[in-house]
């Protein structure tokens, strides 16, 4: 048997292992907190923070970078609670290392 048709048959090998494992189940979709859930669908900035556990400055800082997801909706500008749910699930731990 040749190097060649060794190759074909442990990647014909592995190709059927591959095939054979059940498949990875999806991961849940992230749920937002109940106190998110029970908020109006547009929330000034500062009921936002009080909602989210942040404070006013950090909700504005959010809110300015956009991170936080806002509409504009005249002169004010609101937090929507429908899109939330990517900024609950985004990991600020590491965004400002200590220099």
């Amino acid at each position: 048997m040749s190097d060649q048709q060794a190759n074909v048959i442990a990647l014909a090998t592995a190709l059927a292992q591959l095939l054979a494992s059940p498949p990875a189940a999806p991961e849940p979709a992230p749920v937002l907190p109940q106190a998110v859930a029970d908020s109006p669908a547009l929330m000034s900035i500062p009921d936002a923070a009080k909602v989210l556990g942040l404070s006013r400055s950090s909700a504005y800082r959010y809110a300015n970078s956009g991170e936080l997801p806002t509409k504009r909706i005249g002169g004010r500008v609101y937090v929507v609670r429908a899109q939330l749910t990517n900024f609950l699930a985004t990991d600020r731990t590491q965004e400002n290392p200590a220099a």
